[in-house]
């Protein structure tokens, strides 16, 4: 591991990771194309400090606000939406620490965490009758406590140290959050994640087989998720974050083409394409949606902020409302902007060798994450019949 050099603001922050997006991008294409895993970049990430911005002040980190780190993903996704993908569940675990765990191991892994280690997710399963059922079990004995299971979407878990595990406590029923080191012996990671875009995000299988957990490494999921604390909000919001950053980015290369490939169409009667007036127009409505995504964005994040600084219940839902919202824009504008990314650009575009259809498919993919119709259920629910948001760890 590295040590990630002091980030001590947050445009520090956005600075590196304008740089790292603009370095990123010159070969998204290529590593989309060929399905290559892109571990080299995930420790530019870390050597850069991008995955200890929330590390709190008082264990050394730079303790960013919610606000900041979505502005990092999206920055970050305007290049490579798998990219911007990997460090979702590393900052959503990193919350639950810094909200349910003791001490002890706060201190422990934000230390592994400013030294460059890097958290996955191992929280989905497959066989459930809902996303919501857990069969991984946690047994504890004289011995101390192993883990039996077997969990899929388990993004970044090809490129991390430590995996966060959802089990349920074979005692008490309970949620339970176990950190594991990546590397323990019964532990398999299985790179067989096929999805039709974000191909490089490592959201894959992982095994568990009378894995032992370190003493003192299992948190109750239950503070985070069910008290008014902004985790679900902060954990949606780096969504937003990572849909809004797709949609720019696919406007971006839509613009970038027009003008430097497209032909104009002859009955524009015009020389270069970017002087139809028709592709004109529809560029300004595609502006729109795309800028009212960001602004939402920003007024989400603002929220979470505020949610996070004071915890409560009023502070709690309004995050999540506003979060519900941006979600509903950049969802629109993640799936809107890439394909017509190709309505105003022309038939070169569709060039497989060119990989544009990349911004579609890892936003179509990744907007599969949590249904949107929910939030839009939720926003009527408050708006119409006064009833908050619902406190599950999703919105």
């Amino acid at each position: 591991m590295t040590l990630a050099p002091a980030i001590d603001s947050a445009e520090a922050a956005f600075e590196s990771a304008r740089h790292l997006a603009s370095r990123f991008a010159a070969t998204a294409a290529d590593r989309d194309r060929e399905r290559h895993l892109p571990h080299a970049e995930v420790e530019y990430l870390s050597d850069a400090g991008l995955f200890a911005l929330t590390v709190p002040a008082r264990f050394g980190g730079p303790d960013l606000p919610p606000s900041a780190v979505a502005e990092v993903f999206r920055i970050l996704a305007t290049a490579d939406g798998s990219l911007a993908q990997i460090p979702h569940s590393h900052y959503v675990y990193l919350t639950a620490l810094r909200l349910a765990a003791p001490e002890d191991l706060q201190r422990t892994l934000f230390q592994q965490v400013l030294d460059g280690g890097r958290i996955a997710n191992a929280q989905s399963e497959k066989g459930g009758r809902t996303v919501a059922d857990i069969a991984t079990t946690l047994t504890r004995s004289a011995d101390g406590a192993r883990l039996d299971g077997e969990k899929f979407y388990c993004t970044g878990s090809p490129y991390a140290h430590i995996l966060a595990v959802l089990a349920r406590d074979a005692d008490s029923g309970e949620q339970v959050i176990a950190f594991v080191p990546a590397d323990t012996p019964g532990i398999t990671v299985v790179d067989d994640w096929n999805g039709l875009g974000q191909r490089t995000t490592g959201s894959g299988t992982v095994r568990f087989v009378d894995v032992p957990v370190p003493p003192g490494s299992i948190v109750p999921r239950s503070p985070a998720v069910s008290e008014p604390t902004g985790y679900g909000a902060f954990a949606q919001l780096l969504h937003v974050a990572i849909d809004t950053g797709l949609a720019r980015g696919a406007l971006e290369a839509a613009a970038e083409f027009v003008r430097t490939t497209s032909r104009p169409w002859f009955e524009a009667d015009v020389d270069r394409a970017e002087d139809d007036p028709l592709v004109i127009q529809r560029f300004g409505e595609l502006t729109v949606t795309v800028r009212a995504a960001e602004a939402a964005l920003t007024v989400a994040g603002t929220a979470v902020d505020t949610a996070f600084q004071v915890p409560g219940l009023e502070q709690a839902a309004a995050a999540s409302l506003a979060v519900a919202t941006a979600k509903v824009l950049a969802d629109r504008a993640a799936t809107e902007v890439p394909s017509a990314l190709f309505e105003v650009s022309g038939t070169r575009s569709a060039g497989g060798d060119l990989g544009l259809d990349r911004f579609w498919r890892d936003a179509r993919t990744h907007t599969l994450h949590d249904p949107v119709r929910y939030k839009v259920h939720h926003l009527g629910r408050s708006t119409l019949n006064r009833v908050p948001p619902p406190l599950h760890g999703v919105l």
